[in-house]
């Protein structure tokens, strides 16, 4: 199976995206133009992407004083990406894009994920984009959106800084109005900023002629002291280099300078940058501070910034999927071809006969099993949610709304599944390599250390799991967590009356009224603090009947078009949801016992206890 075919078949016989063209925005689409990006985007993973992985692993960044040094192989990929018109495939034709549904532009995404993660910062500047076409000014749009959609420019995402780390209410970053007509520039509410920003991917680079940043940043009150929390923080854009109306390079340089390079576990092809804003190293006119252009409202900016979070959540998680799937294809190649051992039992106690292949080893499938289970999850997982979003945009009114709250209760998941259970796979994808899996003569080690930085990428687990129970399952009166579950009772309904899945849907239907009952039972005290202690074991059950219900589904579909399972790939999709109910659903159990008891194990040891 290749991941082509996999693709397919989520694509057009699960999801039926060609049924997206009967809609008016897609109407001049079919599977035909669908194929063909596909098409395009393997082709450029497979010439540009692929052969590069090691070399960005190897060569990583390196700062001359001056500039960012890429290998020219990321400059060439990079090159590549932004001929296609990958970057605004799903945007409006009138700016130049090409109307494609979210859902196959993120099927063809996953080409170059899984060919090298860490080149480029597209999926960035992509998310930068959006999110000024949502909240920005026509003239912000105009010059820094639609510049980073043609890929002249590239869009980082400016949240963290060294003493608050994933603790915005602690942002420190000042922005002064700059000058008594700040409120008249063109492009903005004009201020000046200061301070600094670290972990900032794709940060300073040499790729694009531009960088635009958008920065959290708070407006001290009239007594020039900064609002505590989060509703003092504002957005803003702040270009690496000055632009004028028309979207052309003054020859100024933005006061924004690079103060170090961070050298990672994994992701080494991307840099990762502490930002130092306004310093003084760059003065604009004279003065320092970086110039930055208010988005929206002051002191709403968290808000705007969450449209580019959530989408960067999803796309930390389609990262974290295609690492898993890439070390699950490179391990089951080894081990149909690595000789070693002989069967158990009589027969293979006779030295004298020929070694098996390795894949012939009941432990070794079991880890295959366990890896294709959870990357091709994971990724049916991916898609489903950027179906949602398509029907978000395009749908009716109620659907439209649903697949928002649906999106809502399922980006947490979609971020933090994947990080964890495909990281789980690459350690698989090591263990089958046996002695050669930690060396660098294979792939997999490197694909490990890519994918564990996936589980901090864009909120830890503590952070997703305290918005899933915290927020998420609760807004709206529980309306997404009810919309969710009725969509799993449909397809237990569908499951039932098929003899193979019928004992499946039976244990997808008690796991979801376990994690029903573990939901109330977490907030019975009313209490955040006995119900959130134990938020993510809440988030990893939670996310293992989302993967059991999304297998069950592919499952049935799978067998309504080949009832006998006489096709490989049919039997390999059933055996990859048996493999999930057997082996990973019954895991729930240790997880939502700590939930319902509210255990207060880790919250009562004295710290001078540990």
């Amino acid at each position: 199976m290749t991941l082509r075919n996999t693709l397919d078949f989520l694509l057009y016989d699960w999801l039926d995206a060609p049924a997206l063209s009967s809609r008016e925005r897609f109407a001049d689409h079919s599977r035909e133009t669908f194929d063909a990006v596909l098409d395009t985007c393997e082709r450029i993973a497979r010439e540009k992407y692929a052969p590069a992985n090691r070399t960005v692993d190897t060569e990583e960044p390196r700062f001359d004083g001056e500039k960012v040094i890429l290998p020219q192989a990321t400059h060439d990929a990079h090159k590549a990406f932004v001929e296609s018109g990958m970057m605004s495939a799903a945007q409006d034709y009138d700016i130049g894009g090409m109307q494609l549904p979210y859902t196959v532009q993120a099927a063809a995404n996953s080409f170059f994920a899984m060919a090298s993660v860490s080149i480029g910062s597209n999926m960035l500047t992509s998310g930068n984009a959006n999110l000024l076409m949502v909240h920005g000014t026509e003239m912000q749009k105009k010059v820094f959106a639609l510049n980073e959609f043609s890929g002249r420019w590239a869009g980082t995402m400016c949240l963290s800084e060294p003493q608050a780390g994933s603790s915005l209410s602690d942002v420190a970053t000042r922005a002064v109005p700059d000058g008594a007509d700040f409120q008249d520039d063109p492009l903005g509410p004009r201020y000046r900023l200061t301070g600094n920003k670290m972990w900032i991917s794709a940060g300073d680079h040499e790729l694009t002629e531009n960088i635009v940043h958008i920065v959290l940043a708070k407006i001290p009150d009239e007594n020039g002291k900064l609002i505590p929390g989060t509703r003092g923080i504002s957005l803003f854009i702040v270009p690496k280099r000055m632009v004028d109306t028309e979207g052309k390079l003054t020859g100024e340089r933005n006061d924004v300078a690079l103060a170090g390079l961070n050298h990672k576990l994994g992701w080494r092809g991307t840099t990762n940058t502490l930002l130092n804003f306004g310093e003084g190293k760059y003065p604009v006119g004279g003065k320092a501070g970086a110039v930055g252009y208010l988005v929206g409202s002051p002191g709403k900016g968290l808000a705007c910034m969450f449209h580019m979070m959530n989408e960067a959540r999803i796309g930390v998680g389609t990262a974290a999927t295609m690492l898993g799937m890439a070390g699950y294809h490179a391990s089951l190649e080894y081990a149909k071809n690595r000789p070693q051992g002989r069967p158990v039992g009589p027969e293979g106690k006779d030295a004298a006969k020929p070694q098996v292949r390795i894949i012939e080893h009941a432990d070794v499938r079991r880890m295959l099993l366990a890896q294709k289970s959870y990357a091709e999850g994971a990724l049916a997982l991916e898609l489903y949610c950027a179906r949602l979003v398509d029907e978000h945009k395009t749908g009716d009114d109620k659907s439209a709304d649903d697949a928002r709250i649906l999106l809502e209760v399922l980006t947490p998941i979609a971020k933090s599944w994947p990080s964890e259970w495909c990281l789980e796979a690459n350690s698989l994808a090591i263990q089958v390599h046996g002695g050669y899996g930690y060396t660098r003569d294979f792939p997999v080690e490197q694909y490990w250390r890519d994918n564990r930085l996936n589980m901090i990428h864009e909120g830890t687990h503590g952070i997703q799991a305290a918005d899933l129970l915290g927020r998420k399952v609760l807004m709206e009166n529980g309306r997404g967590l009810q919309l969710l579950a009725a969509r799993i009772q449909e397809t237990i309904g569908k499951a039932a009356g098929t003899p193979r899945l019928a004992a499946h849907a039976e244990a997808l239907g008690a796991a979801l009224e376990r994690v029903a009952q573990a939901t109330r039972e977490a907030w019975s005290t009313g209490n955040p603090r006995d119900a959130l202690t134990n938020a993510v074991p809440y988030m990893q059950a939670f996310g293992h009947v989302v993967l059991a219900w999304l297998w069950l589904d592919v499952a049935q579909r799978a067998l309504a078009l080949d009832a006998d399972a006489a096709q490989p790939a049919t039997a390999g999709r059933v055996g990859a949801t048996d493999y999930f109910f057997n082996y990973e659903l019954p895991k729930i159990g240790a997880w939502l016992n700590v939930v319902e008891s509210r255990d207060p194990t880790c919250v009562e040891l004295p710290e001078e206890a540990f």
